[in-house]
């Protein structure tokens, strides 16, 4: 047998496989680039960033002689190190206009609003107690101001803070993500602060059901155009964003060019988290870890990265602790209340873009998912009735994840770990 250990809330989770069975670890090959960027502490990395920003002047310099200074940044569902990044945004408005007034914009997008304890733990005590925050509610419609049209037909709205804005910052992370191709850069804007009439539009079923909206891609993908234009029209002007690798620290930080500045960050993580798929018909994954695995409306996306690997009519075992539960109602009811996964799947393809409902976009993907792969979930037992109301199979271990799995797929099916299913680009 082999242990293997798996990102499980904000620790680990172990378990043995039969070695003989076990194809191998999907993992990038990044030694060598990591071992380099390490080689830096966190703050160096950023200030670096920000001392040569890409396309763009210093942001010191921006900001001089302008009065509102607004930074969108990353909500509670992300693992942005912020406490690590925006002490260096700040310090740098400050060196180029000490007198300018400073707004974090919080972007929640469509998710629920973050409370003060998660902004205390994002952010400390200091920067919540002496800059103002503002968190943006999608459903606050007499703070949205319609700035456009997307290409999707959607109206464009964002929150008035952003549009009011003299200079507009974003703060974020780059990491692969599941249909808009890699997160970061225009996304702070769009779905971060848009609203939720906007945001579903965007999110409609034939954009999803694109070949091109998959994790790592961004040419052709018609979710990130209408990103990139949203930003465009936000005016979106400065980005510092991140790179983390699997233990959270920053190894990468791209600053500058929201447009530039972003795409230099996507192929930094192409070099330090692509790798190749290894077909089996039991890949074990994981939603990696806190925040990410909060909730089974996150835990999608690392199910699409064993989606990428698996056999079709395989089995996916991922491991999540979902201490908040499914993530929405809406989404839980759609499964526990259908009859056939695909009258999901069928339903919000032919749905029109503008009469997208919300969470339907989730919904879509998790059932494509399960049209095709058996779906186990390792959690916690307070987790087992939502987990099987939604269709899918609760285990508390791996061990009873891998015992459920051999009924399904074979005593001597093949087996592979992907430790992490929400940051590794699969690709042959």
């Amino acid at each position: 047998m082999m242990e293997i250990s798996l990102p499980y809330g904000k620790g680990k989770l172990t378990g043995e496989v039969p070695s003989s069975r076990l194809q191998g670890t999907i993992e990038a090959d990044a030694g060598a680039i990591l071992a380099k960027s390490y080689e830096q502490t966190e703050k160096e990395i950023v200030d670096n960033s920000l001392a040569n920003p890409i396309d763009s002047k210093r942001l010191s310099e921006l900001v001089a002689g302008k009065q509102n200074i607004v930074v969108i940044s990353s909500d509670h569902t992300r693992p942005v190190p912020s406490k690590r990044i925006m002490p260096n945004i700040i310090e740098e408005i400050k060196k180029g206009n000490p007198d300018a007034d400073i707004t974090i914009l919080v972007a929640t997008g469509t998710h629920r609003l973050t409370t003060h304890d998660e902004l205390v733990d994002k952010y400390g005590e200091d920067i919540v107690n002496n800059i103002n925050i503002v968190v943006h509610d999608s459903d606050d419609t007499e703070n949205m101001i319609n700035v456009g049209t997307l290409p999707s037909g959607a109206d464009c709205e964002i929150n008035r803070v952003a549009a009011e804005a003299d200079v507009l910052v974003a703060e974020g992370f780059i990491e692969p993500h599941f249909f808009a191709g890699y997160s970061g850069g225009r996304k702070a804007v769009f779905p971060g602060i848009a609203s939720r009439k906007s945001v579903v539009g965007n999110h409609n079923g034939q954009f999803i059901d694109s070949k091109h909206s998959r994790t790592g891609m961004l040419m052709h993908n018609p979710i990130h155009k209408d990103m990139l234009e949203a930003a465009r029209l936000a005016k979106l002007q400065f980005i510092v964003n991140v790179v983390l690798d699997h233990d959270k620290r920053i190894v990468g930080s791209f600053a500058g060019n929201s447009e530039t500045a972003h795409i230099a960050g996507t192929k930094f993580v192409d070099s330090i988290m692509e790798a190749k798929p290894i077909y089996t018909d039991i890949t074990i994954t994981s939603n990696g870890g806190y925040p990410l695995d909060q909730n089974i409306y996150q835990t999608v996306k690392g199910m699409t990265g064993a989606e990428a690997t698996n056999i079709e009519g395989g089995v996916i075992i991922i491991a999540s602790r979902l201490s908040d539960g499914t993530g929405g109602e809406k989404f839980y009811r759609q499964f526990k209340d259908c009859e056939k996964i695909s009258d999901i799947y069928d339903n919000a393809v032919k749905t029109p873009a503008l009469h997208t409902e919300q969470d339907q976009w989730q919904a879509q993907i998790l059932a494509r998912v399960m049209m095709k792969h058996h779906v186990i979930i390792v959690s916690d037992e307070s987790n087992k009735q939502i987990i099987e109301d939604m269709k899918m199979t609760f285990a508390s271990s791996i061990e009873e994840a891998l015992t459920i799995a051999d009924g399904i797929a074979g005593a001597d099916s093949s087996i592979a770990v992907l430790p992490d299913g929400v940051s590794t680009i699969i690709k042959a």
